[in-house]
């Protein structure tokens, strides 16, 4: 089975700029669930929503903090993807 050459670097790159845009924001995500985690262990304090509403939070305001970066990764990738055609 022959692969079109451009389709494969247009899906390689798109996986690519995807990855570079979210693994910041996951990032954070990890390491506040990983300390929040750790503070409920040892204050043996086992509230569900204690979890989800620090990492929530984390990653909402590191996507707001990183807003411009992620717009100029947009746009290298739209002009990169334009430029081919």
């Amino acid at each position: 089975m022959q692969y079109d050459e451009t389709a494969v670097f247009l899906v390689r790159e798109s996986l690519l700029a995807a990855l570079q845009i979210a693994a910041p924001v996951l990032f954070a995500g990890v390491v506040i669930g990983l300390l929040v985690s750790l503070v409920q262990s040892v204050t043996s304090i086992q509230d569900q929503t204690l979890t989800f509403v620090p990492k929530i939070a984390t990653m909402i305001l590191v996507a707001a903090f990183l807003l411009p970066w992620i717009a100029l990764r947009l746009a290298e990738y739209a002009t990169e993807l334009l430029s081919l055609s």
